[in-house]
C-alpha cells in the first residue's frame, strides 16, 4: 500500500529568478533592533533587482535604521503542493536627488513599473500615495518546492 507524503526540493536559481518574474506580490521582511515586521508589497523583477513603490512612512524609517531585507514570493496550489522564493538583499530607497547609480536605477525601476501597471505615475494612477520608489539588490537568493509523492509502501 502506498502513502502520500510531501517532498521538500530546492529549486535552481533560474527556476526561481522565472517565479520572481512572473510574480507581482511578495512579502518585504525587515527588523530593527529586538523587532522583526512584514509587510505586503507589490514588485517587479529586474533581473538583479527588485523594484516597487510605496507610501511614506513607518516601514521607510525603520529600514533607513537597517536595510538588510528579505522578500518572499509564494505560488501555492494547496497546502502539500506550492513553491517560494525568498529574495535577501539591501533595500534603496531611490530618491531624484540621490547617487548617478541611484537615478539611473530609478528610471529602470519607472519603466520596469510603467511596463507591469501602464497607469503607474499618470492623472489615473490606481494608487497615486505610493511616490517613494525602492530597489531590493538581489544578493542571494533560494527557493523551495513541497510537492505531495507517493511513497510507495
Amino acid at each position: 500500500m502506498s502513502h502520500p507524503r510531501v517532498e521538500l526540493v530546492p529549486l535552481p536559481e533560474d527556476e526561481c529568478l522565472e517565479i520572481l518574474d512572473r510574480s507581482h506580490l511578495g512579502r518585504l521582511a525587515f527588523s530593527f533592533r529586538d523587532r522583526v515586521d512584514i509587510r505586503p508589497l507589490n514588485f517587479v523583477s529586474g533581473g538583479d533587482w527588485l523594484f516597487g513603490r510605496t507610501s511614506p512612512g513607518e516601514k521607510l524609517a525603520t529600514i533607513h535604521h537597517h536595510r538588510w531585507v528579505a522578500f518572499q514570493v509564494d505560488e501555492v496550489a494547496d497546502q502539500n503542493n506550492w513553491v517560494s522564493v525568498v529574495v535577501r538583499g539591501a533595500f534603496h530607497l531611490l530618491a531624484d536627488d540621490d547617487s548617478d547609480e541611484h537615478r539611473s536605477l530609478r528610471v529602470r525601476a519607472r519603466k520596469a513599473l510603467q511596463e507591469w501597471d501602464p497607469l503607474a505615475f499618470t492623472e489615473r494612477d490606481p494608487a497615486p500615495s505610493r511616490t517613494e520608489l525602492f530597489g531590493v539588490a538581489v544578493q542571494e537568493i533560494s527557493g523551495r518546492r513541497a510537492r505531495l509523492v507517493d511513497s510507495g509502501s
